[in-house]
């Protein structure tokens, strides 16, 4: 199988229902943003270190979050009223329960926390800026499901702390912003 169409060549794509729009359609920027978000979080996945027991629980984690951003993906190409792709009943539960088991074991928060420390907590930290601009360009679409809203404002939530779970893990002090 080709992986090239030439369908493309004139800056339009398909959505499933087979209606071709602009590939700077809002609809085709909110997936390909949820594409960017599920690259970055292969880089992060691959940058948590192997081995410990608790490090391997975040990679498969951020494994089973990036199944769930390709069928948000594909929710979102799938412009069809009775469309089949849908996430999880449960997914923004999962999350929360992932953050509560993470936020049990960190200090409480008493300041704007600047990204880095670590490659694993940057990209953690990147994550989460395109999960937030992914939110902006779902949140403009009519005819969304709220689970998708719902689904990647609890995601950067997830990513945030996330961060700053790899820092205490990794023993890396948290860099505070302070206002001058």
């Amino acid at each position: 199988m080709k992986i090239y169409t030439r369908t493309g060549d004139g800056g339009e794509t398909g959505l499933f229902s087979g209606r071709r729009v602009s590939k700077a359609d809002l609809r085709v920027e909110a997936y390909g943003t949820v594409d960017e978000l599920n690259a970055c979080l292969g880089v992060l996945r691959d940058h948590v270190p192997e081995g410990e027991s608790t490090y391997m629980h975040i990679r498969e984690q951020l494994l089973e979050l990036q199944r769930e951003l390709f069928s948000l993906g594909a929710m979102l190409a799938d412009d069809r009223p009775e469309g089949s792709y849908r996430l999880s009943a449960d997914a923004a539960t999962a999350l929360e329960a992932y953050m509560d088991e993470m936020d049990r074991s960190l200090p409480k928060m008493t300041h704007f926390i600047l990204p880095g420390g670590s490659q694993a907590v940057s990209f953690a930290h990147l994550a989460r800026t395109v999960c937030r601009r992914a939110e902006r360009r779902i949140v403009v679409l009519d005819g969304v499901d709220t689970t998708a809203v719902v689904y990647v404002n609890r995601l950067s939530d997830y990513l945030f702390v996330l961060a700053r779970y790899l820092g205490k893990l990794g023993g890396i002090a948290e860099i505070k912003w302070l206002a001058e």
